[in-house]
């Protein structure tokens, strides 16, 4: 005899039970939607994320430090003036720093412009500056006469070659990915601030307080 309200309370429990989406929708609260809607987009008007330009701020590291070894290579080799004069106006590939000098110059014009200035959201650019280095700096070692020139035939080509690679390391796995990460959860709160607006309208809306004008005695 009982059979019967049980299975209609049975039956109501796993219909209320089958809808725990919809109460996490209602539950959803508007302002906070919004707020973090446009503290996603506040992040955007700045123009590059943080992690972007601490990939930049890296990027102008490695040109100042292949700079500041390339200075004391020349010093200690006899004097500024002496030496560049020998590795710029009469450079010689298998005896001159200078072309890391601007293998790393090169490197901070491409990575800027293009993921500073163009704010690109690929990997082509750094992927072409990092095979480029490589394979000169390869080049350079198996051709040239650096070590047989102490230790900054070591020092220069190795450290240009490894801040290569952590450039492309820092951009590939993290600037892309968080900007992509925050980017999707700018695109969830938007979705989720929609749906709020359709099932709390009067939070969004300032028809609640319209009051009609009064009528006319007698009308």
């Amino acid at each position: 005899m009982n059979r019967v309200p049980d299975d209609a309370e049975h039956a109501h429990s796993s219909s209320v039970e089958s809808c725990p989406s919809l109460r996490d929708v209602h539950s959803i609260n508007p302002a906070q939607l919004v707020a973090r809607i446009e503290s996603y987009e506040g992040r955007e008007k700045k123009g590059i994320s943080d992690v972007r330009r601490t990939f930049c701020l890296f990027v102008t590291f490695d040109l100042l430090f292949i700079t500041l070894l390339w200075i004391i290579e020349l010093n200690v080799k006899g004097g500024i003036e002496i030496t560049l004069e020998k590795e710029v106006l009469h450079y010689d590939y298998s005896s001159s720093y200078f072309d890391i000098f601007l293998l790393a110059v090169f490197r901070f014009k491409v990575l800027i412009l293009a993921y500073a200035m163009c704010r690109l959201r690929h990997w082509w650019a750094i992927a072409f500056t990092t095979a480029v280095t490589s394979a000169f700096l390869l080049a350079k070692v198996i051709i040239s006469q650096l070590f047989s020139q102490g230790a900054f035939g070591y020092v220069l080509p190795i450290i240009s070659f490894i801040l290569a690679w952590i450039e492309t390391w820092f951009l590939d796995f993290k600037v892309l990915p968080q900007e992509a990460e925050e980017e999707n959860r700018l695109l969830i709160a938007q979705d989720a601030s929609e749906r709020a607006a359709l099932l709390h309208p009067g939070v969004f809306s300032d028809r609640q307080f319209y009051s009609p004008p009064e009528s006319v005695a007698g009308n």
